[in-house]
């Protein structure tokens, strides 16, 4: 599905939590524990609500991986999704930053809006993303 004119939509990030939930995995595998249910709870509402998160534009290869496209696709087609997220992502937000430093959050979000600008290389884009571990291999090979 794309817009009316046949573009793709144009996703926002305003944090990029695939670097982000990476290094928390890292320094508490616990993490993987809370956030890894939350992914797969997303990915079965979406196969449920037939989301296809190629309609989006994706403005770095190493975006496919993220479960943004699925998150900003059930907000607009599942009310359950959206009772769910707004009283679980506050709670996963607090435990992420007990995690990660606030100079990492500050990076994640310079990244994610230069990455939704079209501003990132594909150099750029692949040296943010090296080590990263989200858990599972998108069709992009993220």
């Amino acid at each position: 599905m794309t817009t009316k004119n046949g573009n793709k939509k144009n996703p926002v990030c305003n944090t990029c939590t695939l670097k982000l939930a990476s290094i928390a995995y890292r320094r508490a595998p616990w993490f993987r524990l809370f956030r890894e249910p939350l992914r797969f709870g997303m990915r079965f509402l979406s196969l449920l609500h037939r989301v296809d998160p190629s309609e989006y534009e994706m403005r770095t290869p190493h975006c496919g991986g993220c479960i943004r496209f699925y998150k900003l696709s059930l907000k607009e087609k599942s009310a359950l999704f959206r009772w769910m997220n707004d009283r679980v992502n506050p709670l996963f937000d607090a435990l992420l930053e007990r995690i990660v430093t606030e100079e990492e959050i500050g990076q994640a979000k310079a990244y994610a809006r230069a990455a939704s600008n079209g501003d990132v290389t594909p150099e750029a884009a692949k040296g943010w993303m090296e080590g990263l571990y989200t858990g599972f291999k998108s069709k992009r090979g993220v």
